[in-house]
């Protein structure tokens, strides 16, 4: 067993981070008209963009499919040394076709891109070797050339799939503009997990699973305590008697009543109450109700449907949904 070589741990990941993010600017330089011509063609596919590529560049294509599929431009992965083993039979007529890799002339691709081109299928590059058998091959090229790997040995993929990867978010990102793509259109692809809530979970949808407790302007202190307490949520409305909203009254505003030594014989919803409530539109987005309370410094807000109060929204409820 060698020795291990002593190294300075924090140059060295210092070194790759500067030769990777060196190599993502650099590629700026390679965004041309076959770039802009691949995003026009792929967004204007009635099929769909077919990503292959071998090895670490296999792993890269995964990741581009996963990212167009769920900004939505449909993509799928087709494995380079699968696909002619029998995955050639997932190109269709109208599909376009993307194929990565760095050399451009591994014995897959080579054996690969004649069969795309029979079908008669447009074909992509990306590719780090302009000079290679893909690159000639392809109808537009995506270059990712880079100067060097991270690797010391200059062999490991790291800059070159970095490149690729990044490449890769750049088409991404374009057929987002292109097709308009919007945050609700990525809610509809990602319903599952925080992410999704943070789109989609409206204020009413949480405020619904709680009472909506309320009191009147001359409902005693007894009755205040009693519909805060049964609310279990630390708050009430006060509702005028027309039911349009008159404040709020939240259990700090009892304790700052009793800390103040006033009696409670004769006091009424309005004397405590706060005549300025924070409130929120039942349709408004979950995570917008957090914004405001992080603003305001508070831990509820009050519901509204319009300008009628329905209900309310609390911290409590975020923090079970994931939201925080």
């Amino acid at each position: 067993m060698k020795n291990r070589t002593v190294i300075n741990i924090a140059e060295v990941a210092k070194r790759t981070l500067s030769l990777e993010s060196t190599a993502v600017s650099d590629l700026k330089q390679y965004i041309n008209g076959d770039f802009e011509q691949a995003v026009e063609l792929i967004a204007h596919c009635t099929g769909r963009l077919v990503v292959s590529g071998i090895g670490k560049s296999a792993i890269i294509a995964q990741k581009i499919v996963a990212t167009l599929n769920s900004t939505g431009t449909p993509a799928i992965f087709m494995h380079a040394a699968d696909a002619i083993h029998g995955d050639l039979g997932m190109i269709q007529q109208d599909d376009i076709i993307l194929c990565i890799s760095k050399s451009g002339n591994s014995p897959e691709i080579k054996v690969l891109v004649p069969l795309v081109r029979n079908f008669g299928n447009k074909l992509i590059a990306m590719v780090g070797n302009i000079d290679s058998f893909l690159a000639r091959e392809a109808d537009l090229i995506l270059n990712t050339t880079v100067e060097q790997e991270a690797c010391p040995n200059n062999l490991a993929p790291t800059t070159s799939t970095t490149a690729q990867l990044a490449m890769g978010d750049a088409l991404a990102v374009c057929l987002i503009e292109w097709h308009g793509f919007t945050a609700g259109d990525f809610a509809k692809f990602h319903p599952g997990g925080t992410l999704g809530k943070k789109l989609y979970l409206k204020v009413g949808d949480l405020s619904r699973l709680h009472q909506a407790p309320k009191v009147s302007r001359d409902s005693s202190l007894k009755e205040v305590i009693v519909m805060i307490s049964s609310g279990m949520l630390g708050v009430t409305a006060v509702l005028e008697a027309d039911g349009d909203l008159a404040g709020i009254i939240t259990d700090g505003d009892l304790r700052r009543m009793l800390e103040k030594g006033i009696p409670g014989d004769h006091v009424t919803a309005e004397n405590i109450m706060s005549r300025h409530p924070k409130t929120i539109q039942e349709d408004e987005l979950a995570i917008n109700a957090l914004e405001m309370m992080r603003q305001h410094d508070i831990t509820q807000l009050l519901v509204l449907k319009d300008k009628r109060y329905i209900g309310i929204i609390h911290l409590h409820d975020l923090i079970r949904e994931g939201i925080i």
